[in-house]
């Protein structure tokens, strides 16, 4: 079992910046690949980034790219979605979420965090 908890989310203006923490506890947190997730309201959740347990392979949403980072700290058993440039439509509640290295589906998400952009 994992427990994720994200923290970060707020209030910024367009253009702007926030840091996402997504702090793990329970498993080897080194043993899993790790994403971060966003679902506005009326909308579906949808993928932002992901990164492999190694922190070698990044992976991003067309939409995020060039302007959010995913990176992960494994000594800290969290990672991290740095995201720059900041747009109204990226307003939306961000989960953070692990997948063992084996696997094919995220198995463990944490409980959101909202990020709200304004124009």
């Amino acid at each position: 079992q994992v427990q994720l908890v994200e923290s970060g989310g707020g209030l910024v203006q367009a253009g702007g910046s926030l840091r996402l923490s997504c702090a793990a506890s329970g498993r080897t947190f080194s043993r899993y690949d790790m994403g971060w997730f966003r679902q506005a309201p009326g909308k579906e959740r949808e993928f932002v980034a992901g990164n492999r347990w190694s922190g070698e392979s990044t992976y991003y949403a067309d939409s995020v790219k060039g302007r959010f980072t995913i990176s992960r700290d494994n000594a800290k058993n969290t990672v991290y979605l740095q995201m720059n440039s900041l747009k109204p439509e990226d307003t939306a509640v961000y989960y953070c979420a692990a997948r063992n290295v084996l696997g094919t589906t995220y198995e463990y998400w944490g409980q959101g965090t909202q990020v709200t952009v304004s124009s």
